[in-house]
């Protein structure tokens, strides 16, 4: 029996004889050396080798930044530290553990719709750049940043007319929650400049998880026109543009990695564009899932083997809890197989079977008829692309199961 729709990301995987391999050691040994299953475990040189490929890719001018909200383990955003040139947190706990990295408050930005007082004055007396959503929430840090007699770094996000075409979760071209729409943006900067306040420059995120390179291409340069139009309506000067991302890894069959050299044009033309007509800003393209998505596994342990009319189920510790993704519940319309591997090769032939978790709810489902390496009871799956929206993203308190670790290698 051959394996079915094999996945990009599996012809990538190594074994030391039978035994998977992650970040050099085996997985039977990390799961040792964590003592319980289910966990997590990232690659830290899966995440260089990715920002250094990206790096080889883009023009040399364009910044890298993390978007914590990917992975915000500490260990995970330590190490991107020292890879990236800032990174973006979408909450105060966020920002707490990049300030704690090391990363200069000048090169870490705070996004997100419905930022609380206590967020906005930890951002103000921090010193780093709120990329603002609204003019109520505009008016909030004119005000806070009076009481407290700080300058206040600020920068507006907007929300464009135009969206990322066939991107995993559109976020433009429509009524949002997120930023200020961009026909609005004028008036907000004249605002700005009224409160006195420090402008810094644009955030424009138009959509996430794309592996189309045509739409990625049209997005940026509509991005650019964009920017361009809005710095024409202001005498303030823009320092910082940030480009937003957009690009996607391959999580279900028959999608492909991108190749990064067929952007590389496009972002040098950006690049050149946007230096030469706004007097030499700083352009950031903010990265979250590409950069860390592929660098993580999920694995747990088969509980119990069961067959019900026909169908062969593997029952296992972790799931819908710990890995919402995974079960299709995180923004997946027609739900599909992530890539799944059991952790030890097997001499018999791969069986079909169907990989759940201990929830009580149809919903708790890692894999549907996948023809995997024979799983008996004790017997420990991968699940891979894991490393971004996996552990934080879930909800860990759902039938009060117990949670999972995680471990950087």
């Amino acid at each position: 029996m051959s394996r079915e729709h094999t996945h990009s990301a599996t012809r990538l995987l190594e074994f030391d004889g039978d035994v998977l391999l992650w970040g050099g050691r085996k997985v039977t040994d990390i799961a040792a050396e964590v003592g319980t299953t289910p966990f997590y475990a990232y690659d830290r040189a899966r995440m260089s080798q990715r920002v250094k490929t990206l790096r080889a890719a883009m023009p040399e001018k364009l910044q890298i930044h993390y978007a914590m909200k990917a992975n915000p383990m500490p260990d995970v955003v330590n190490h991107m530290a020292g890879l990236v040139d800032g990174l973006d947190v979408a909450s105060a706990g966020e920002l707490s553990v990049a300030l704690q990295s090391g990363t200069e408050p000048k090169d870490i930005s705070f996004a997100g719709p419905g930022k609380q007082d206590a967020e906005l004055t930890a951002a103000i007396e921090a010193g780093i750049t709120l990329n603002m959503e609204s003019f109520g929430e505009l008016r909030r840090i004119g005000q806070l940043a009076s009481e407290l007699n700080k300058q206040a770094n600020v920068a507006v996000r907007v929300n464009p007319s135009f969206e990322l075409k066939t991107a995993g979760m559109k976020m433009g071209g429509r009524p949002s929650q997120f930023g200020v729409d961009a026909e609005l943006v004028p008036e907000m900067l004249a605002e700005i400049e009224s409160l006195g306040l420090h402008f810094r420059g644009l955030h424009v995120f138009s959509g996430s998880q794309n592996l189309k390179v045509e739409a990625i291409v049209e997005s940026l340069q509509k991005t650019v026109d964009l920017v361009i139009d809005l710095s024409r309506a202001t005498t303030m000067k823009f320092e910082v543009v940030n480009l937003g991302g957009g690009l996607g890894i391959p999580y279900f069959p028959k999608e492909e990695a991108l190749d990064l050299a067929d952007l590389s044009e496009a972002y040098g033309t950006a690049v050149e564009t946007l230096t030469r007509e706004l007097g030499d800003p700083e352009l950031i393209i903010e990265l979250g899932r590409f950069l860390v998505g592929e660098a993580g596994i999920y694995v747990c342990r088969v509980v119990d083997v069961k067959e019900s009319r026909g169908t062969r189920f593997a029952v296992c510790d972790g799931g819908l809890h710990h890995h919402l993704a995974v079960t299709g519940n995180f923004g997946q319309v027609l739900r599909k197989n992530y890539p799944v591997v059991g952790v030890e090769r097997r001499a018999e032939e791969p069986q079909l079977v169907t990989v759940v978790g201990p929830l009580c709810t149809p919903l708790d489902l890692l894999a549907d008829r996948m023809l995997l390496d024979k799983l008996d009871e004790g017997s420990m799956v991968a699940v891979l692309q894991s490393g971004a929206y996996g552990r934080s993203a879930s909800p860990h308190r759902f039938l009060s199961h117990p949670g999972c670790s995680e471990i950087c290698l």
